[in-house]
């Protein structure tokens, strides 16, 4: 066992004598840290992992709450079968909000949380049948075969276990394919896009988890304190739990119980000292609060817990995925099949015309390079091809298909593959996570099986995939290593291997030789020629004319959005028309 493992296995013996040993103050305590720990679960892996931010957590702690108060007083439910209906009945809310709020982003986003989290508290302290403000009392106690969690001290084992629960189901998820994605959404939802993620959904899948995870707190709530009220879901309490996790650590799963640890400890602490120490009564624990917490985070800006992290025995490091089957491959066309054509493509912004009519065709196992000067259109080409823009005219088809009017996770799917112009990483991601991302449309399970570890086989394969991929491109070396911490022309390399990963029929490559030594160059064009050799076909801009003239096929010329030439290499070197307008000469 590690010394990691030793120190969690001390946590765990501690937090289970600790309702035995503790006063029943701080086990009073201690069971709100585990209910506050829950939603701010939900807040590391939304708002810390996935960058959506929410104001309006305890909406759905009341909405459980109130649901099982009111089933069970009043209709004489079981907890247990109020439990279901009220994690139902918190989902379907959540996915009612989510469909209408995450079409709104940044600061809309959070004033949209803080509206119908103010909206509902409302909503519970004027309907009647919840009995307003004064709230539903002699709320049922939760069993077991007859025995019952009716007291502080019982109730910390049964938090606690469902808490602990979460924290791993969480980790789970967030060391997953899906977790993959969620960890690309908050900078990177383009690109994940692009991998064939479907980040609408994923961004609604996440804030209905998080909802559930406060719905379970609310469960909780309800039949630990036997009573429900309004007033412990205004939205001070949604402020409060989105700075529990940001004090424990936004994105770091153990975050969440040490923000809420340090938070409600902290808040009953000084409501015994500051009065002590201003010899006076008034809500001076705020202030003291405030300043303490400025100080804490300018100390330590992603929080507690990284920083605690560092004070702990080091994990081990983490070592090269076993071999496992490749994912299925695509069936490829011979060599000389028609794969691309493109019709009359045309994009405009405003009054600017980024792309005219531009038609040109690439057959399987060619590789083409699209070329021009500055601002010519290149890389709005690669967009719209890739479905990261919508043309206003023309047509793309792949393999006969028509894919302009799709999304881009779907043309993914196709079979085309993209790099991006400026370096699209992951960059806290390590290069082996970032290349998986890129297998990720050739996985199929989603976070209930990631978070039960009922995906580890697709996992493994995956993973395999990807170092394949890295080996492939050259970086073995750098397997393990923060995608951010390499020099610019081995992220380059990276993205490649992230978008070999997908197993593309098609690959663009927008400027794939940008800040790469000779050396780096050389090895880059003999690894492109090496996969036309295998029957893959490559789209390339480059403004290396050396690195593009001796590698490609044929090039399209470019200039103001519109196709200059189209033709070989050395066609296009002796081009007058190509000469004036960009080559400056070379022949």
């Amino acid at each position: 066992m590690t010394r990691s493992r030793h120190v969690l296995a001390v946590c765990l013996v501690g937090l289970a004598a600790a309702p035995l040993l503790l006063p029943e103050f701080y086990v009073t305590l201690l069971n709100y840290v585990g209910l506050a720990t829950l939603v701010v679960l939900g807040l590391v892996v939304m708002t810390g992992v996935a960058g959506i931010v929410s104001f309006g957590q305890q909406a759905f702690v009341g909405v459980a709450a109130y649901a099982t108060a009111g089933l069970t007083t009043l209709l004489g439910w079981s907890p247990w079968a109020s439990l279901a209906a009220s994690i139902a009945l918190v989902a379907a809310t959540a996915l009612l909000i989510g469909l209408v709020t995450l079409r709104l982003s940044g600061h809309y986003l959070s004033i949209a949380t803080i509206a119908w989290g103010i909206a509902i508290y409302y909503l519970f302290g004027n309907l009647p049948l919840l009995g307003q403000y004064s709230g539903i009392d002699n709320v049922p106690a939760v069993s077991i075969a007859g025995w019952a969690f009716d007291s502080g001290r019982k109730s910390c084992f049964l938090i606690w276990t469902i808490t602990a629960v979460a924290l791993l189901a969480a980790h789970n998820l967030l060391d997953s394919r899906p977790g993959r994605a969620i960890r690309a959404l908050r900078f990177r939802s383009v690109m994940a896009e692009s991998c064939g993620v479907d980040t609408s959904t994923l961004k609604l899948v996440v804030f209905v988890y998080a909802a559930v995870l406060a719905g379970i707190a609310g469960w909780l709530h309800a039949h630990y304190l036997r009573f429900v009220s309004p007033h412990a879901f205004g939205v001070n309490a949604g402020i409060d739990y989105l700075f529990m996790a940001v004090i424990g650590g936004a994105n770091q799963v153990w975050g969440a119980v040490v923000g809420a640890a340090i938070m409600t400890v902290l808040k009953e602490w000084l409501k015994d000292l500051t009065p002590i120490l201003f010899q006076t009564t008034g809500n001076y624990e705020i202030i003291v609060f405030g300043v303490l917490m400025l100080l804490l985070l300018h100390r330590t800006r992603n929080g507690i817990a990284p920083a605690l992290a560092r004070w702990l025995p080091a994990r081990p490091a983490r070592t090269r995925p076993a071999d496992a089957p490749e994912p299925p491959p695509r069936e490829r066309p011979a060599a000389g099949v028609p794969l691309l054509l493109v019709a009359g493509l045309h994009k405009r912004f405003g009054g600017l015309v980024a792309v005219k009519d531009l038609s040109f065709s690439l057959d399987a196992g060619e590789i083409l390079g699209l070329i021009g000067p500055n601002g010519a259109g290149k890389t709005t080409v690669f967009n719209l091809l890739s479905g990261t823009l919508a043309g206003d005219g023309g047509t793309v088809h792949l393999l006969g298909q028509r894919i302009d009017r799709l999304p881009s996770r779907v043309i993914a799917r196709r079979g085309l593959a993209r790099s991006f112009q400026h370096v699209n990483l992951v960059s806290s991601m390590s290069v082996l996570d970032n290349v998986a991302l890129g297998a990720h449309l050739r996985g199929h399970k989603g976070s209930v099986a990631a978070m039960l570890r009922t995906d580890r086989d697709e996992e493994a394969q995956l993973l395999a995939e990807a170092v394949r991929q890295i080996e492939r491109v050259g970086l073995a070396e750098h397997m393990m290593a923060a995608a951010g911490s390499l020099p610019l022309g081995q992220q380059r390399v990276v993205e490649i291997a992230r978008a070999l990963a997908a197993d593309p029929l098609l690959l663009l490559l927008d400027e794939p030789a940008a800040g790469l030594r000779y050396g780096e160059k050389r090895a880059l064009a003999e690894l492109l020629r090496r996969l036309r050799a295998e029957g893959l076909t490559i789209l390339l801009v480059e403004h290396d004319m050396e690195f593009v003239m001796g590698l490609v096929d044929r090039l399209v010329v470019m200039d103001f959005g519109e196709k200059l030439a189209e033709g070989p290499p050395l066609d296009i070197q002796r081009d007058p028309a190509v000469v004036e307008a960009y080559l400056g000469g070379i022949a």
